[in-house]
């Protein structure tokens, strides 16, 4: 907007620049661009939809749906199904994205999220970065995990894969996730997740970084005979909602493919629906 002088300062100066320090009492004269329309197109795509109204929906994405279009998916992803599912979406926080605050990846399950409306799209940006969106995944690991811990490790772009993320010490940005252990034997173990941060793959990355990968991971583990994917699975999402402040909590069970995998390992599965996170924070800390 500033090369293309649509914003213009409203007193004297030598220079300006996108560098420029706003002072305060300086006035600037700000002429807004026509909206972008959106380019992505509306696709009927069946979405299994936990809730909705008329500021936000909260989906339960299954395995192998893309969320986004990318590189090698321009198209069939949840955002398509999204725009032919809710039309008004298009443009709320942006073009490439609508509604979306938060992404799951292709691999893993469970519940997102999206915005409806720019004052939604705003309060849930403002809750994630506040750490009031809350976020609890499932997850099957490999080896045996000791009761509960805490990760805190920064996680950077991988060094040489660029696909990848890893932990960079002296890169990285702040990422934390804390774990329960709800079951475990010498082969794997049953956790519950809960992400403090929400860095791109960082359950992921953290596990393998503790030598536990979560299960069926081929990027950042070595696979499964036993899981045909990440047995990853974004199990509870609870936040305010951004028209009431009242504070709503959804879960969504594991798929099929999770049941089976558990069976598969010898654990009996919870009682999922009464698993409570314990507010207690844990002493354990890598890194």
């Amino acid at each position: 907007m500033i090369e293309k002088g649509q914003v213009v300062p409203q007193f004297q100066v030598k220079v300006f620049k996108a560098g420029l320090t706003v002072q305060v009492g300086q006035a600037y004269q700000v002429t807004l661009p026509a909206s972008a329309k959106p380019t992505m197109k509306a696709q009927a795509i069946d979405l299994d939809v936990i809730f909705e109204d008329k500021d936000i929906l909260v989906i339960n994405k299954p395995v192998g749906l893309v969320v986004h279009p990318g590189a090698g998916n321009p198209d069939q992803t949840l955002m398509n199904a999204l725009i032919a599912h809710c039309p008004n979406i298009a443009g709320v926080g942006g073009v490439q994205r609508p509604g979306l605050v938060h992404r799951l990846d292709k691999d893993t399950s469970g519940l997102l999220v999206v915005a409806k409306s720019d004052r939604a799209y705003k309060s849930l940006v403002r809750q994630l970065k506040s750490r009031k969106l809350s976020r609890e995944y499932l997850g099957l690991v490999k080896g045996k995990v000791e009761a509960k811990g805490t990760v805190d490790a920064p996680i950077g772009r991988h060094a040489s894969a660029r696909k990848k993320m890893a932990v960079r010490a002296e890169t990285g940005k702040n990422a934390v996730t804390h774990f329960h252990t709800l079951l475990s034997n010498e082969e794997a173990s049953l956790l519950h997740l809960k992400l403090e941060t929400g860095r791109t793959h960082q359950i992921r990355v953290h596990m393998d970084f503790i030598h536990h990968p979560i299960l069926g991971d081929r990027v950042y583990g070595k696979g499964s005979d036993k899981a045909d994917r990440q047995m990853l699975h974004a199990f509870r999402l609870s936040l305010q909602h951004p028209r009431t402040g009242i504070t709503k909590s959804y879960t969504a069970l594991p798929p099929k493919d999770f049941l089976v995998c558990v069976k598969a390992l010898g654990f009996k599965a919870p009682a999922w629906k009464k698993l409570v996170w314990e507010t207690k924070k844990s002493k354990t800390k890598e890194d």
